[in-house]
């Protein structure tokens, strides 16, 4: 159908169209998509045998959805890809507030205008982009708001009676007519505005103060909500979720590489970023891996959930802690370093809700400990395991670093040396080369380094050196040498 073309209603009767209501418009062509074999939510990651399927079969069903989950699991986001499922475009009556449709109109308005003018009522068309509606639920929502009210400024103009159904204003639902309408958060909505919702859920019309004014709408609902929500400020009114279809449970990454790829896709990096900072593989999984420790930690709120955001803003600040040394040091470019990661912790920081514990350690340490805890997971799979107890003077893979380290009293390694003198004080530790020919030997010379430290820190971790902070670095020693100095 050539939309250039028809302009007004008996074009468009001409033409042959067919109204049809979006929950079957949303199935039709998710039905095409699906026999087509092509990917339905496109961006979204880690979902394809668990949420995706449930929310097509949802679809499927017409029904109205709640998307269940914590923060930072990509509710909104699937809500909002719902929108690709959409006609491109839909005729509605010229003029309606509300997108009526021509071949069935339900406001005053289009009724009016259609026993006026007849077939050549004029016709506009409204672009699939257009038709999604959001409302970020908070406690000042009103009735009004969402439904509509009487409008007595409109009421003087036209010199009408308050009884005259002219005189409403429509609120943000009626004006989502024949689209995707979404409440986030729901549980914050107050309850008796939820009651307003009733009829709307049930029946597809709204009722707006005393007007007799009945209008079947034709909406796509969609919820999202948190489940801390339930009990910490607010609940979905028992009614309220009986009348909505399907309630989707959405979940975080399961694996590293499906968290990586969401990294990858939502950090916001520059060309400059790109060209200038080289960040090893394992870089990435370690940044991957402290969402996961955090996820477990006893120092954070677990019904709050370690959203998806951390991992993104994190790598987004270690890029940058990468990018700024090499500014201060005239480099062009540079490859990351795991001291770098002192850069992520107020990335951190500010993405978890701390329980008693967790105040009383203090949220710098609790995210100092939560990239330790990464370092000592990912450990085992790059070298082997060191365990807690060792026979006197057994020798093991590590004796020979930990021994240079007793011999040599360790070293400083500061934050902004340059890569030059970065590279020659880890290439003091000869063992450190030993070590991974032997169990990392397929490594890219440009990771070599990276990997040098990282033995350091799961020693660290493992309580075979010793590492403190100081203002400008990290100092590293043995392990007993750093008891003697306190004394």
């Amino acid at each position: 159908m050539e939309i250039n073309t028809i302009k007004t209603l008996g074009q468009l009767k001409a033409a042959g169209y067919k109204s049809t209501s979006i929950k079957d418009e949303l199935r039709n062509n998710l039905r095409e998509k699906i026999k087509s074999g092509k990917p339905v939510f496109e961006g979204v990651h880690g979902f394809e045998n668990t949420v995706i399927p449930e929310l097509e079969r949802a679809i499927l069903s017409r029904h109205n959805i709640n998307l269940l989950g914590l923060r930072g699991q990509a509710k909104t986001r699937l809500a909002r890809k719902m929108v690709e499922l959409l006609d491109e475009y839909i005729p509605f009556v010229e003029g309606s507030e509300i997108n009526d449709d021509p071949l069935n109109p339900i406001s005053r308005f289009a009724k009016d205008l259609i026993a006026e003018k007849g077939e050549e009522t004029p016709i506009s068309w409204l672009h699939r982009s257009e038709r999604f509606f959001e409302k970020l639920a908070t406690p000042d929502v009103t009735v009004a708001d969402l439904i509509g009210d009487v409008d007595p400024i409109k009421a003087a103009n036209l010199k009408l009676s308050y009884a005259d159904d002219r005189v409403i204003h429509f609120g943000m639902i009626p004006r989502a007519n024949r689209c995707i309408f979404v409440i986030n958060e729901l549980p914050d909505l107050q309850a008796r505005i939820q009651v307003a919702l009733f009829n709307i859920l049930q029946e597809g019309d709204i009722q707006i103060r005393g007007f007799k004014l009945r209008m079947p709408l034709d909406m796509q609902f969609v919820f999202t909500a948190n489940p801390e929500d339930y009990t910490n400020r607010g609940s979905i009114v028992t009614p309220l979720k009986d009348r909505i279809g399907s309630q989707i449970l959405t979940h975080y990454p399961e694996s590293i590489a499906i968290a990586r790829t969401i990294t990858e896709q939502e950090s916001k990096l520059d060309k400059n970023q790109t060209d200038i900072v080289y960040v090893p593989s394992l870089a990435r999984d370690i940044l991957e891996q402290i969402s996961f420790e955090a996820r477990e930690s006893e120092h954070i709120d677990n019904k709050s959930g370690v959203s998806a955001r951390m991992s993104i803003t994190a790598f987004e600040n270690l890029i940058s802690t990468a990018e700024r040394r090499a500014l201060i040091s005239g480099a062009d470019k540079t490859t990351l370093r795991l001291s770098d990661f002192i850069g992520i912790i107020p990335a951190i920081t500010g993405k978890v809700e701390l329980v008693y514990e967790g105040e009383q350690e203090g949220a710098d340490v609790v995210a100092e400990t939560l990239i330790g805890s990464a370092i000592r997971s990912l450990f085992p799979e790059y070298f082997p395991k060191i365990e807690k107890l060792e026979k006197p003077d057994e020798k093991t893979p590590y004796s020979d670093v930990v021994e240079w380290f007793f011999a040599e009293s360790g070293f400083e390694l500061l934050d902004d040396a340059s890569d030059k003198e970065y590279k020659a004080i880890l290439d003091e530790v000869t063992p450190l080369d030993v070590l991974i020919k032997k169990y990392q030997p397929q490594t890219a010379k440009e990771d070599i380094y990276f990997l040098k430290e990282f033995v350091l820190w799961g020693l660290v971790e493992y309580k075979k050196l010793s590492k403190d902070r100081f203002d400008k670095g990290n100092q590293f020693r043995d392990i007993y040498g750093s008891y003697i100095s306190k004394f």
